[in-house]
């Protein structure tokens, strides 16, 4: 099962999640039918989005993630609403990133969404989320992230992040900043303790029962039949048959669930009429 859990930590002063998605990026892999190099990609980045969709607050808050490779042969995104709701998709990505943008778009719901852009450093997801947390948010974020793949099975995938909340002592930046050093290989870490055995492990005299939260990110896409009679009506008729006449159908596809779906002539009467 995936986990996150969140907790404050060290007076109270830093926050602390630590998060499972080895069963997500899977879900992701049979998905998408993904090589082991994109699938570590893709996978970093779920587990990215399963965070920052953690640390929403809105009932209807949502947030998305975009990397563009620099010479355009790669795209991957994901994004993830309050519900814990994961989904995402690569394009290219079996060589690597070679340089590119990472760009966030934050959504509660109410106001305009907040949009941080940063150059990509490097292939690694934790690099370049908490470049991202130092640019953008200015908030400093401590970040690792661990993805394993080999023949098409994910063996392990999670990590841990810490974030500063304003007014940290020096003593507990301290305290945080040595306490992320057994998370350099977090991977290894996250297979032999796992989410629950990180917790009890390292932080088991910072956190009790009452003050730990945890939830179940799953992989999850929020396309439907209905959403995509939607948009096809904003279209107008006359598009519609334009594009039946052309082609026999209107097809739409989802590249995060990697679903199509297929309108003809008859159900585009049958939805024009409702």
């Amino acid at each position: 099962m995936n986990k996150l859990y969140k907790s404050l930590i060290y007076d109270k002063q830093v926050s602390l999640s630590v998060l499972e998605t080895t069963e997500l990026v899977n879900d992701a892999i049979k998905t998408h039918g993904l090589d082991d190099k994109s699938a570590e990609l893709l996978g970093g980045l779920l587990t990215a989005c399963a965070y920052m969709a953690g640390c929403l607050k809105s009932e209807r808050g949502a947030v998305s993630i975009t990397i563009k490779s620099g010479d355009e042969s790669a795209t991957v995104s994901v994004s993830g609403d309050i519900n814990g709701n994961i989904r995402g998709y690569i394009d290219g990505g079996e060589n690597g990133l070679k340089g590119g943008t990472m760009t966030v778009v934050k959504e509660d719901g109410l106001f305009r969404p907040f949009v941080g852009t940063c150059q990509l450093k490097c292939d690694d997801v934790a690099e370049n989320l908490m470049q991202y947390f130092h640019i953008s948010e200015q908030v400093p974020t401590a970040v690792a992230i661990g993805v394993r793949v080999k023949g098409g099975v994910c063996s392990v995938a999670g990590g841990v992040v810490m974030q500063l909340l304003p007014g940290t002592s020096e003593e507990n930046m301290d305290r945080a900043e040595n306490q992320m050093q057994h998370f350099v290989d977090v991977a290894t870490v996250l297979e032999n303790f796992g989410a629950t055995g990180i917790m009890r492990e390292f932080f088991a005299d910072e956190t009790c029962e009452k003050s730990v939260y945890l939830t179940s990110p799953a992989y999850k896409c929020n396309c439907s039949r209905k959403k995509i009679e939607g948009v096809l009506l904003s279209l107008g008729e006359a598009e519609l048959f334009n594009i039946i006449a052309e082609q026999g159908k209107v097809s739409v596809h989802c590249h995060y669930c990697n679903t199509d779906y297929d309108f003809y002539d008859k159900d585009i009467r049958e939805l024009l009429k409702k």
